[in-house]
Parts: structure tokens; C-alpha cells; sequence
């Protein structure tokens, strides 16, 4: 870390400065068990901002939310083969309980389609039970081996949906439907990172899957962050959990499932996606606080106008706190440029002698002075203006580091560092296999035009090729 630095630079070291920001920021630290975090307040409030965007935009695609069981019976797993195969060495399984062996093991959850499953077959009798359209926030335990707040932990907190459709064509629509208005949507235009939307090969697709469509995000250290994903399931899960309805024309079919989510990896996303030497950077439509003022000195004439603008921000809908704080005010200021809130309206008595009062950016660390009648009228524009701003960056930065290349060495050298689209048909799996023993994968299958395909076997392919968390 260099001499009077809060943190290590990003240039410096990018995995110390990550750790540094989780620290200082008061996003999260280690738990008591190996791969398990403690998501501190601020983090959280971070989380529960997520929810919110990602949750309303599910019940406008017409899902409702239900809970189901932490624990599952470790048989359900294993009636469907290729999905207990892909998780096996992730579970946590209890053998024990209330000082007993248990007549069977039960599993912590690692995701629902097995129980979700065992009752969507319960519930659907006909035709007119579907589609059957199910959302859950929960945690998952996934027993990861190499850690990482936010990233990869043992246990995280997400939302899964799942669906049961009629036919393989509404499954996939509606699969798709999540893809662009949940999670392309809140990606691009609250956590104001531009994702590249694709399908994962057959190597990448998630365990028991017929298809499965991905947002990947490129940090700023050049690496591919895969922040959801959608999955047709086919009828694998309504083959092996008998999830059948009777249809208009009399006769018994099986269901078409999907699944999907996003998980706290997101916090993740957001920190290294936007974040610079200083902290983190919230985009204004995701943070928990847009505005925090501060008072330069403890002086009661200072606390009542900070108070007045609070009151008015809020009745202008810009979620503001009041940093009452004494001390330094130079350490507060740091502690707001850490947290990444995006602007700070600070109130020192040169500038209230004169009506006035600064608002400083935390993207640009533009500051301006304006008057104290118009702070509410401004504060909205400019924070529009910085949301804005993050995504125009953000995109600048991505396609900086996105070369078009034609060769499978090309893609290795230029995958090290940024994202590397060349054609599928250049890779093809024995491609695939000598990528990835070069610490590389192909990210997603898209179209030419960066579009989503509808399958893998689609003509003229492009595969995004990169390094990933």
C-alpha cells in the first residue's frame, strides 16, 4: 500500500485492493466457518436495495414469491442424475440430528429445482394451473473450496425462480423474458453495468439444464464476472419429479421447467465494477443513501440547516442521511468517499454566511457550490447525470478491452485481459478444453450483433473468451 493511502491501489494489487474496500468500506468480513461471510450493515443496505429493483421487476414478469425448505432429502437430488452429479462435491449433507443418526441424509440446499419440483407436481393438475410461475429469496450453501467475500462463499443469499410451462417454446420465452426485463434491465440501468448477454456451451451450462443464458459482466481488472443466469431445464426435472398436467386435449403431458437467479455475488459486481482508488461507487439509483451531508463544524447553526435540507431532499424522493458525526472532518469525508455515496452536500459557515452550501461528486469529485434554496431542485439532476455518466464509462471501459480476433492463440493473448469474441466455430470444444487449461473459458455464445441467440445451434456464433472469477 503506498505511503497515506487508505487503500492499495487498484494498479498495484487488484485482489488486496478488493479485500481492503470489503474492510473499510464495512461491507462484510470473514465468518466464524471457513467460506462463510458476515454482511455488515451498510453491505446489506447495499443487498437490500438489489432486492428491491430486481424483486419488482420478477412480479411485473408475473411470478409470485414462496419459501420453501432449507433442507432437502437427499434423495430428491438423485432422481435426476446429471443435477446431483454437477453439485456433488458442493453439498453439505446433515447425517445427524437431535443426538441421532437420521434413516436418511438430508442435504442443505445448494438450489431448489429438486423440492420446488416435488411440489410444482403436487399443485399442477391441468392445463389451467399453468404457466406455474415461482420466486424464492433464500440462502444456499455451496461448499466452496477457495473463498471469496461476495464472490464464491460457502453460504450466500440470492432469489431462484422456477417455472413449469406447457410447452418447450413458452418454457424458453418466458426463460428469456427474466433474462432481458429482470436481469439485463437492472444490470444496465440501476447497477449501470452493460452486460454481454449469451448462452453457455455445453461445458459451462448448469447441471441438468437444456440451455442456459448468462449476463457477463467485465470488471475493471479485466476479468469476466458471470452476475445471473437463466436456465431451460427442458423436461428433465418434470421427467424425474412426475410434474404432468392434463391438457385440453384430454391427455397427460409433462411440463417444461425453467430456473433462474441472482445472488449477492452482485455486491461483488458492483464493488469492482465502479470502483476506484478511493472506495466504491454506487450508482445513484442503487444506493441506499444518494446524499449524505455534512456539517465542516460542530456549530448548532450548521446542524439546523443540515437538517432543513434533509427534510426537503426527502420530500424531493433523494434518500439522504445526516452525518452528525464530530471529529475530523476530513475523515468523514473519506469514510463517505469510501462507502461511494454519490454525492456529499457539505455545509461550512464561509458558505452558509453566503446562502450557499457544496455539492461534491463522488464519480468525478466535481464540486460546486450552489445556493441553499436550490439544493432541492439540483441534487435530482445531478444525480441522474452521475447514473449516466457510470454506464457511459462503464461502457467505454468494456469495449476498450474487447478485441474481435480470428485465431484461437489471438483469443488466449487477448483474453488475458479483456474479452475476446471470435467465431465458435474457430474454438469448437477441443478449443474450449485447451482454454480453460490456460486459466480461460468462453463466457457466453452470442450472435455477431452481441445478441442473444435462441440455441447453440445457431450458424455464424461468436464465443466471448475470457478470464473469471
Amino acid at each position: 500500500m503506498a505511503k497515506g493511502s487508505v487503500l492499495t491501489p487498484q494498479a498495484e494489487d487488484f485482489p488486496r485492493w478488493y479485500q481492503d474496500v470489503l474492510a473499510k468500506a464495512e461491507l462484510a468480513e470473514n465468518g466464524p466457518v471457513r467460506g462463510t461471510m458476515v454482511i455488515r450493515p451498510y453491505g446489506y443496505s447495499i443487498w437490500e436495495r438489489i432486492q428491491a429493483e430486481i424483486d419488482a421487476r420478477i412480479k411485473e414478469c408475473g411470478a409470485q414469491n414462496a419459501y420453501f425448505p432449507l433442507f432437502i432429502p437427499e434423495s430428491y437430488l438423485r432422481r435426476e442424475a446429471e443435477h446431483v452429479e454437477g453439485f456433488s462435491p458442493e453439498l453439505a449433507v446433515v447425517t445427524h440430528a437431535g443426538g441421532e443418526e437420521l434413516a436418511e441424509p438430508v442435504v442443505v440446499r445448494p438450489t431448489s429445482e429438486t423440492v420446488i419440483g416435488e411440489y410444482m407436481a403436487k399443485w399442477i393438475q391441468s392445463y389451467r394451473d399453468l404457466p406455474l410461475l415461482l420466486n424464492q429469496w433464500a440462502n444456499v450453501v455451496r461448499w466452496e473450496l477457495r473463498p471469496r467475500l461476495f464472490l464464491r462463499t460457502s453460504e450466500f443469499l440470492w432469489q431462484e425462480g422456477h417455472t413449469a410451462h406447457v410447452s418447450q417454446a413458452d418454457a424458453s420465452a418466458y426463460a428469456m423474458r427474466i433474462h432481458h426485463e429482470v436481469y439485463d434491465d437492472f444490470l444496465r440501468d440501476v447497477m449501470a453495468v452493460p452486460v454481454q448477454l449469451g448462452i453457455k456451451t455445453t461445458r459451462e451450462r448448469f447441471a441438468g439444464a437444456t440451455n442456459t443464458m448468462t449476463c457477463e459482466g467485465m470488471m475493471r481488472d479485466g476479468k469476466a464476472l458471470q452476475m445471473a443466469t437463466s436456465h431451460e431445464l427442458g423436461q428433465n426435472f418434470a421427467r424425474a419429479f412426475d410434474i404432468k398436467y392434463l391438457g385440453d386435449d384430454g391427455a397427460e403431458h409433462l411440463c417444461f421447467t425453467t430456473s433462474w437467479g441472482a445472488s449477492t455475488r452482485l455486491v461483488g459486481g458492483l464493488i469492482m465494477a465502479h470502483g476506484d482508488d478511493q472506495g466504491i461507487v454506487v450508482p445513484p439509483r442503487l444506493a441506499p443513501i444518494q446524499a449524505a451531508v455534512l456539517c465542516v463544524r460542530d456549530q448548532p447553526e450548521l446542524a439546523e440547516v443540515a437538517e432543513r435540507l434533509s427534510g426537503e431532499l426527502k420530500d424531493a424522493g433523494v434518500r439522504v442521511h445526516v452525518d452528525h458525526r464530530s471529529g475530523s472532518f476530513g475523515r468523514r469525508v473519506t469514510d463517505w468517499e469510501l462507502k461511494g455515496v454519490p454525492v456529499r452536500v457539505e455545509i461550512g459557515p464561509r458558505d452558509l454566511a453566503e446562502g450557499l452550501v457544496t455539492l461534491a461528486r463522488r464519480d468525478s469529485g466535481e464540486k460546486q457550490t450552489v445556493s441553499i434554496e436550490s439544493v432541492a431542485a439540483v441534487l435530482p439532476r445531478i444525480l441522474e447525470e452521475i447514473q449516466a455518466e457510470l454506464l457511459a464509462s462503464s461502457i467505454r471501459r468494456r469495449d476498450a478491452a474487447t478485441a474481435e480476433v480470428s485465431t484461437l492463440d489471438e483469443a488466449m493473448e487477448a483474453g488475458r485481459d479483456g474479452f475476446a469474441r471470435i467465431p465458435w466455430s474457430a474454438i469448437g470444444e477441443d478449443g474450449e478444453a485447451t482454454l480453460n487449461a490456460k486459466t480461460l473459458s468462453v463466457r457466453c455464445l452470442q450472435r455477431p450483433d452481441g445478441s442473444l441467440p435462441e440455441s447453440a445451434d445457431e450458424e455464424d456464433l461468436v464465443a466471448v473468451v475470457a478470464r473469471s472469477y
